[in-house]
C-alpha cells in the first residue's frame, strides 16, 4: 500500500463517526502505555500525548484548531526532556496535518512546519541538533507533500466526474431532442394529410357551390390558407430532417392495424407474447393511433433488450374515453421500483404527452417491468 493509499484509508476511517472514535481510543491507550513505560514523569507524558491524540476528534470539523493544538502540544513535549513523544502521538499529529492539507490546502498547513524547523536547528530542550530534532520536521514535511498530492488527486477526480456528468447530461438532452424531432416528423405526415383534405374539400365546395359569390370566395380563402399552412409545414419538416441528417420518408405511418404484424415479428424473433384486447374497438385519431403503435413497439424492444426470453403481455383496453395500453414482462425487473428513465422511456412519455395522454412505468406487482399508457379517445362527431 502506498502512502497516499494509506492516507486515503485513514481519511475514510476518521470521516465516519464510530471509526473515528474507535481509532482515537486505540491511539490514546497506546500513547498512555508508551508514555508510562518511557517517561520519567508518566503523568506529564501521558497528559501531553493524550492532548495530541484527542485532537483527532476535532480534525474533521475544526482542522486548523486541531492542527495548532496538536503542534503546540508536540512542541511542549519536545521542550520537556521528561515527556517522550510517543509513536501514537506522532501518528496522530501526521494524520491531523494531512487532513488539514486535504481540507484547507498546502499553504495553510505549511505554517505548522515553521516551529518544527526552528526546533530542528535549535532544539527546544537545549540539546544539540541531530536526528531527534530533525525527525519530527522531516515527517511533517513528508506528510504535507503526501497530503497535497492526495488533495490534487481528489480535485482531479471531482473535475473528471463533473465532466463525465456534464457529457452524459448533454448526450441525454441531444438524444431527447432527436427523439422529439423524429416524433414531430411522423406527426407531420398526419397533419399534412388533414390540411390537404381541407384544401381539397374547400376547392370542391367552391366549384360546386350554387350560393352567393361571397360564399365561394370564403371557400377559396379557406383553401388558400390550408395550402399555405401545408407549405410552411413542409418547410419545417425539411429543417427537422436536415438537422437529423434524414432523407425524405414517403412510407405511410403505422397504426394499430399493423399491431398483429408487429407482434408476429417479435414472436418470430423468439419472444413469447400474448396480445389481449378488451372493450369495443373504435377508430382512433391518426396521432393517437400512431402513438399507441410506437409505444407498444418500443416496449417490446425494451423487453427483448432487458428481459430476453421472458413472457410478455400486450393489453389494449378500449374504454369510453381512453385507450389503456399495458405492456408487462416476467423478467427480473429493474433494481429500483422507479428506475431512471432511458431514451426509450422518455420518448414513449413524450409521445403520450403530445397527444394529451400519460405514461407510467416501473416494477410490476409480481416482478418484471410494466409500462402503462392512457391515450384519449375522441368522442365521435
Amino acid at each position: 500500500m502506498t502512502p497516499m493509499d494509506l492516507l486515503s484509508e485513514l481519511q475514510r476511517v476518521f470521516t465516519h463517526g464510530n471509526g473515528r472514535l474507535a481509532g482515537v481510543v486505540v491511539l490514546a491507550l497506546t500513547a498512555a502505555v508508551e508514555a508510562s513505560l518511557y517517561a520519567s514523569e508518566p503523568s506529564t507524558g501521558v497528559l501531553l500525548n493524550m492532548i495530541v491524540v484527542s485532537q483527532l476528534l476535532l480534525a474533521r470539523r475544526y482542522p486548523i484548531v486541531a492542527a495548532v493544538v496538536a503542534t503546540l502540544a508536540t512542541l511542549v513535549i519536545l521542550a520537556d526532556g521528561h515527556a517522550p513523544l510517543t509513536a501514537a502521538g506522532v501518528v496522530s499529529l501526521l494524520v491531523i496535518v494531512a487532513l488539514l492539507v486535504v481540507d484547507r490546502g498546502f499553504r495553510v498547513a505549511v505554517l505548522l512546519a515553521v516551529p518544527l524547523a526552528l526546533n530542528a536547528v535549535s532544539p527546544l530542550d537545549g540539546s544539540d541538533p541531530g536526528a531527534a530534532s530533525f525527525g519530527p520536521l522531516v515527517l511533517v514535511v513528508a506528510t504535507l507533500l503526501v497530503g497535497e498530492a492526495l488533495r490534487q488527486r481528489g480535485q482531479a477526480i471531482e473535475e473528471r466526474d463533473a465532466s463525465q456528468r456534464a457529457m452524459a447530461d448533454t448526450m441525454r438532452e441531444q438524444t431527447a431532442m432527436e427523439e422529439r424531432a423524429r416524433i414531430a416528423r411522423e406527426l407531420h405526415d398526419i397533419v399534412a394529410h388533414h390540411l390537404s383534405m381541407i384544401s381539397v374539400q374547400a376547392e370542391t365546395a367552391r366549384l360546386t357551390s350554387t350560393g352567393p359569390a361571397d360564399g365561394r370566395e370564403r371557400f377559396e380563402q379557406i383553401g388558400a390558407t390550408a395550402r399555405n399552412a401545408l407549405t410552411e409545414m413542409r418547410r419545417l419538416l425539411g429543417v427537422l430532417r436536415e438537422d437529423a441528417g434524414d432523407g425524405p420518408d414517403r412510407a405511410p405511418q403505422p397504426g394499430l392495424e399493423q399491431l398483429a404484424d408487429l407482434v408476429d415479428s417479435a414472436r418470430d424473433a423468439g419472444a413469447n407474447i400474448r396480445l389481449l384486447l378488451q372493450g369495443r374497438a373504435v377508430e382512433l385519431s391518426a396521432g393517437v393511433d400512431l402513438t399507441a403503435y410506437r409505444i407498444v413497439q418500443e416496449a417490446l424492444t425494451n423487453a427483448r433488450r432487458h428481459a430476453p426470453g421472458a413472457d410478455v403481455d400486450v393489453e389494449l383496453d378500449y374504454r369510453p374515453d381512453a385507450l389503456h395500453l399495458r405492456v408487462s414482462d416476467t423478467g427480473p425487473g429493474p433494481a429500483q421500483d422507479r428506475p431512471t428513465p432511458g431514451h426509450g422511456l422518455i420518448g414513449m412519455r413524450d409521445r403520450a404527452t403530445m397527444v394529451g395522454g400519460s405514461l407510467t412505468y416501473g416494477r410490476g406487482d409480481g416482478g418484471g417491468f410494466t409500462i402503462e399508457a392512457e391515450l384519449p379517445i375522441e368522442a365521435p362527431a
